[in-house]
């Protein structure tokens, strides 16, 4: 799909057309590179902690003598019964840490008193799938064990992502339903990167901002490792394959419609529509990938954020999901 700059959004359009021009065509080499970078940084903010918010910082062995990087964001007055959110961050599996979407968790944190526990899950440049996947389910493990001391009723535990972390969340959901050791309540997989084979019009020849088809195939190749371009790919590393999305939680999503995930994203959630899931889903005209987080002051930005924070009151007004077993207090 060929994107033209009059395709676009007005206020999208020159921060777009220069991010095409500065950042397309990422190779591997380039992601790798892109993942230090960033990595770097972000440690000066970091350091920086919001007045708006409280945050903690824990670890979770692994079981291999390595341990997970946990980040707890909560509303300054502690809490007795707040939603629990897993925060999945974006980046292609490639790039990123958790402190890149403080931006998103104040937001929510303010709208809605939820307790947001962030992974600082491994990166496809370092450890291929499962390696994310396996840390994003023992965050969301350590999240129902904790959800007293965190001040969270434990069943409201909901999980959401944007862009590789909307990808996460929808194999998340799938793990936890097949495994069944934890419930989720809700999910919220915006803009999902869920579908290897690059076979939808959307995602075949796009030269989109931020995110084109060069770009996308190196980041499956990352995180897919070995397996990318065979009959070897699980549906819990490209959720788009699985076969059966009965008994997964309410979602919601949304997508701009210049993206390559749009074509993915409108089939899922039809797919979870008729497998009897309830859904919310919005397609936002003239917008590329990551356009509410690039470009947060748009209209169509702030549009997007206004709808996503209202689903999320909808949701924890509305949806519940009891822990298996629950009734027994978790140390």
């Amino acid at each position: 799909m060929n994107v033209s700059g009059d395709m676009i959004d007005s206020q999208l359009r020159r921060p777009g057309l220069w991010i095409r021009r500065l950042l397309s065509g990422h190779s591997e080499k380039r992601l790798r590179a892109g993942s230090r970078i960033l990595d770097l940084a972000m440690r000066v903010p970091a350091r920086r902690r919001p007045k708006s918010l409280r945050i903690n910082e824990f670890r979770v062995h692994r079981g291999d003598g390595t341990s997970l990087r946990l980040m707890t964001y909560s509303p300054v007055e502690p809490t007795a019964a707040a939603p629990g959110l897993l925060w999945l961050h974006g980046g292609g599996y490639a790039i990123g840490r958790p402190e890149q979407d403080v931006a998103v968790y104040r937001r929510l944190v303010a709208r809605t008193g939820c307790v947001i526990v962030a992974p600082d899950y491994r990166l496809s440049t370092d450890r291929p799938y499962p390696a994310a996947l396996d840390d994003g389910y023992l965050a969301l493990l350590w999240l129902r064990d904790n959800a007293i001391r965190l001040g969270i009723r434990d069943d409201q535990l909901a999980v959401a992502g944007e862009s590789a972390g909307g990808g996460l969340t929808a194999a998340l959901t799938l793990v936890a339903r097949d495994r069944g050791q934890v419930n989720i309540a809700f999910q919220m997989p915006i803009y999902p990167m869920i579908d290897d084979r690059i076979a939808t019009d959307s995602a075949r020849d796009n030269d989109a901002p931020l995110l084109d088809t060069t770009s996308l195939i190196s980041a499956w190749k990352l995180y897919l490792g070995d397996r990318y371009g065979t009959d070897r790919v699980p549906a819990y590393a490209a959720p788009a394959r699985a076969s059966d999305l009965r008994g997964l939680p309410p979602a919601f999503t949304y997508v701009g419609d210049l993206e390559p995930f749009r074509d993915e994203t409108i089939q899922y959630v039809e797919r979870l529509r008729s497998s009897g899931v309830p859904v919310e889903f919005e397609i936002y005209p003239g917008c590329w990938h990551g356009f509410d987080r690039i470009v947060p002051t748009a209209e169509v930005s702030r549009r997007a954020a206004r709808s996503r924070e209202r689903w999320l009151q909808h949701a924890i007004r509305t949806y519940y999901a009891p822990q298996p077993g629950a009734g027994t207090e978790r140390a």
